[in-house]
């Protein structure tokens, strides 16, 4: 069930229930040893050491202006080392995350900006937000979604901390334009078990001279995002960018799904075609 919020309009309360872990059966004495080679290997793969694996994609395409990209990127800063943030993590059964920060732009254009990471307090924090800060702000042509999704997909896999939850979040102020459809990539991850959430940006006016279409939060909503308890946060207000992010973030860590602001979507037909991107784009460009 898939959910839209106001930012503002929720508070992040509660925590994430874990589920029971399988126990493993104690070895006999002439299989200690491996017993426990074996366990340690086990471990790693079944049993969870953090609470959410979380891939934060964030869209550098030219539509952003170079003052967006630096709200952006301050917002994510001081998101991760915000009172809220560092509370919210000590809700979940095991006070620790696993976050990787990537920028993206075209189908083949992504840039890994934070390798997965454990934040699991203020000094982790501050060091996933210095160098997020310290990293040279890029932008690049075309918007894929689909684009980062596929390429956050696989990142699970190299995650060496397993997480009760996965989860993809996608900031962007356009529709896909480039890559396969949006949303046989969202599907993919679907069925990975992976919830992907959205953070749509909608602070310009839409242009001809831009990818930018209206109702982009519904495009969000019916095409992007998906999964349980997936939901997005709309920027309708430049000054709010910060507090988006941070609103979002408190969300994903919490595991709260936030009250809805519409009827879910879920099953029903998109309210936005899911290849307006494609259709504007081939209109103007012819290509």
């Amino acid at each position: 069930m898939r959910w839209c919020v106001s930012i503002g309009a929720v508070l992040v309360a509660g925590a994430i229930a874990g589920g029971d872990v399988a126990g493993i059966a104690a070895p006999g004495p002439k299989n200690q040893l491996s017993h426990q080679l074996g366990q340690r290997s086990a471990d790693k793969e079944t049993v969870p050491s953090v609470d959410v694996e979380l891939v934060l994609a964030v869209d550098v395409s030219y539509s952003m202006d170079m003052d967006e990209l630096a709200i952006q990127r301050e917002g994510y800063a001081q998101a991760i080392i915000s009172k809220e943030f560092l509370q919210a993590l000590k809700t979940g059964p095991n006070g620790k995350i696993s976050v990787t920060y990537f920028e993206w732009a075209a189908s083949s254009d992504q840039k890994i900006i934070i390798p997965w990471r454990v934040i699991d307090g203020p000094e982790t924090a501050d060091a996933v937000a210095n160098e997020i800060m310290k990293t040279p702000i890029r932008r690049a042509s075309r918007t894929s979604i689909s684009g980062a999704i596929n390429f956050a997909m696989p990142l699970f896999d190299e995650n060496p901390h397993r997480g009760l939850r996965r989860v993809i979040d996608i900031s962007g102020d356009g529709p896909n334009n480039n890559g396969s459809p949006v949303t046989i990539a969202r599907d993919a991850a679907l069925e990975k078990g992976i919830t992907i959430n959205g953070l749509p940006i909608m602070v310009k006016e839409p242009s001809y001279s831009t990818m930018d279409i209206d109702n982009l939060d519904f495009y969000y909503e019916d095409c992007v995002i998906g999964g349980p308890g997936s939901f997005v946060v709309t920027i309708k207000d430049r000054d709010k960018f910060k507090e988006a992010i941070r609103t979002k973030l408190l969300l994903e860590v919490a595991g709260v799904t936030p009250e809805p602001r519409i009827v879910p979507v879920a099953g029903k037909e998109p309210r936005v075609s899911c290849m307006i991107g494609e259709k504007i784009w081939q209109d103007r460009w012819g290509r």
